[in-house]
């Protein structure tokens, strides 16, 4: 059995030699994708491989920051910390225009989630979350998140 206290966060990522190119880009505002050499394909999360080919010759690329949303639920109840202070919130997952999708959470969508639909333009954001403590730096790790473009997009192949 797990006990969960006060000190413990569900919402830190926990990066390793591999994956610290992508926290690094992030705290300078910008995501990073793995695109594979081998069959062209890019993909999310990183990955030290291609999960479609299985070719090692992946390379780091940067993303547009544009993405369409894919699906999204919008959760009350969370009861891990800190998430329970943040209902409700729009878990998502989006569709980058490099090829992934990606789970994420929508944010500055207003009354909950009522104002979105399938095919909705979204850009990037930053959420700062926990202390960074690398390289003897201290400050936050910066984990994307989405949100609505200015305007809010057209849905892609859908008549509104």
């Amino acid at each position: 059995m797990v006990r969960v206290t006060g000190a413990d966060r569900f919402d830190l990522p926990e990066p390793d030699a591999f994956t610290r190119a992508y926290w690094d880009a992030t705290a300078k505002g910008r995501l990073l994708v793995r695109r594979c050499g081998a069959c062209g394909l890019a993909h999310h999360p990183p990955r030290e491989f291609c999960p479609y080919c299985w070719s090692e010759d992946v390379t780091w690329e940067p993303a547009s920051g544009r993405a369409a949303l894919y699906t999204w639920s919008v959760v009350h109840r969370n009861d891990l910390p800190p998430f329970s202070a943040r209902t409700p919130y729009v878990a998502a997952v989006v569709e980058l225009p490099e090829g992934p999708r990606m789970m994420t959470e929508v944010v500055g969508a207003g009354d909950g989630g009522g104002g979105l639909w399938a095919g909705m333009d979204l850009e990037v954001a930053f959420r700062a979350v926990g202390e960074r403590r690398e390289h003897g730096e201290r400050g936050e790790y910066m984990v994307p998140v989405f949100r609505p473009v200015s305007g809010g997009g057209r849905a892609r192949g859908v008549v509104q």
